[in-house]
Formats: C-alpha cells, structure tokens, sequence
C-alpha cells in the first residue's frame, strides 16, 4: 500500500475565547483526553473566514451573530499529521488560517456533540491546552498562545 498524497490540506482553525479569557477546547470523541481547538477544511470555492465560520458551527453550534471577530493571525500555520494517520483527506497534514473570536453567546447554546467528532468541551486558559492536546498540534498552539496572548487568561 502507497502512502497518501503528499499535500498539505487548506484549513481554518479559530480561538474562541470568553468574556473572561479562556478558550474554547474541544475533547475528540474518538481519543479521549485529546483536546484541541476547532478547526476544518477550507473548501475551495470559500473565503478563510467564512470556513472558519462554517467550521465552529458544524463542530459547536455557535452561530456567527454569538462571534466578534478580534483578531487574524498573520501567517499560515501548518502542522504535520503522524504517518498512521495520513490519509488521501488529511494528505500529509494541514496549513490552516487562524482567527481569534470573542464569544458574546450563552454556554447553553454550545453543542460539540451532534457533530459527532467531539464528546465535550470546557473553558481554560489558552496555555494549558498545551498540557491536552496531541503532541503534533502543539507546535501550532504555541504559536497561537504567543499571538494571542494579549486577549487569552494566563491561567
């Protein structure tokens, strides 16, 4: 068997955080204790922020009207998938846009788990997902704790 396509899938990825700092982390459904931000493919025919918004509807349930942009990262972040879990979908891994939102909803709106790729989410501090989220996710975090950081709580 040959190896999937060696690409890097278009993505968008996004950083909610509340009126208190703290990020929006997701736990997958199929690898408990894996917690990671939401994030997608970007289609071809669609613009990165109107996929980010796609994207956080699909994976929370968060509408658009409950967001306030805040701020965009500047640079294309990419992140390369362990080989096992390469597929011609994934390709080698993904260059994501990132965006930084506000959350102006109520937390009772949010639902990660009729998407089916989430079994649930909490509010911490954008650093401490660091310490959850799989080990080739972690270079991209950093730098959006590093970007970020002047809107995220510290702890």
């Amino acid at each position: 068997m040959g190896l999937p396509a060696q690409y890097f899938r278009a993505g968008v990825g996004a950083v909610i955080v509340n009126a208190r700092g703290l990020a929006l982390v997701l736990e997958r459904a199929d690898i408990p204790g894996a917690w990671q931000l939401p994030q997608g493919g970007l289609e071809s025919s669609e613009d990165p922020l109107q996929a980010a918004f796609r994207e956080i509807a699909e994976e929370t349930g968060i509408m658009k009207s409950d967001l306030e942009l805040l701020a965009v990262c500047p640079d294309l972040l990419a992140y390369e998938l362990p080989p096992g879990a390469r597929t011609a979908k994934t390709g080698r891994g993904q260059a994501q846009y990132w965006f930084l939102f506000r959350f102006r909803g109520l937390d009772s709106t949010i639902d990660v788990e009729s998407g089916g790729e989430f079994r649930c989410w909490q509010w911490m501090p954008l650093q401490s997902l660091l310490n959850v989220a799989a080990d080739f996710r972690k270079p991209v975090y950093h730098r959006l704790v590093q970007q970020f950081q002047g809107y995220a709580a510290n702890s």
